[in-house]
């Protein structure tokens, strides 16, 4: 059985991300799932980016009643910025009794060919892509290392909770209570 690394700034993590990485470890051959927190992905933009460790805290607090997830920092300690590659080189390194399965939604294999390195990402890693609404088949699909997950779809983003906080909007419901409370207790996301 394998883990799964499910990578994400969670800025925040909303029941999107927990549904999707259930439904991995509940109906895949995943073992358990390490929700990776980035520090910062180099693709996107930092400005509404909390610090590290209050996504890292806000991730804990959202999974810690289920026992086959984690969350990880492990990108904390790697130079900056982070590369899915190198962190793997590193995880496999520190943890070569373990099989990693890298975790993406569909967008970002459509933009796999910007990542450093993708063509060894792609030769020496198994990954498991979670359908996205709209997506159109590209390139790598059809590559023997990549498995589209027959997951239900979500349309929940993290961009779309933070604009809501920040309108004022209560949205609770979109993520795990101990979550929301957290996010509350310290005004994230608020003007």
């Amino acid at each position: 059985m394998a883990t799964g690394l499910y990578f994400g700034s969670f800025n925040p993590i909303h029941i999107g991300h927990l549904a999707i990485a259930n439904y991995l470890v509940e109906f895949g051959d995943l073992n358990e799932l390490w929700f990776v927190i980035s520090p910062h992905n180099p693709l996107k933009e930092k400005m509404s980016l909390l610090p590290d460790y209050q996504r890292f805290e806000i991730v804990n607090r959202a999974i810690q009643d289920y026992s086959r997830f984690k969350a990880s920092n492990i990108e904390f300690s790697l130079p900056k910025p982070s590369y899915t590659t190198d962190t793997l080189a590193y995880l496999n390194e520190k943890f070569p009794n373990k099989e990693f399965v890298l975790i993406m939604g569909e967008d970002n294999l459509q933009s796999l060919n910007k990542w450093k390195n993708y063509e060894l990402l792609l030769e020496k890693q198994k990954i498991l892509v979670y359908p996205r609404p709209g997506t159109i088949k590209g390139k790598f699909h059809d590559h023997p290392n990549v498995q589209i997950i027959n997951a239900p779809y979500m349309e929940i983003s993290s961009s779309f909770i933070r604009n809501a906080i920040n309108n004022g909007k209560d949205i609770r419901y979109f993520l795990p209570e101990k979550a929301w409370k957290y996010i509350e207790e310290m005004n994230f996301y608020k003007k």
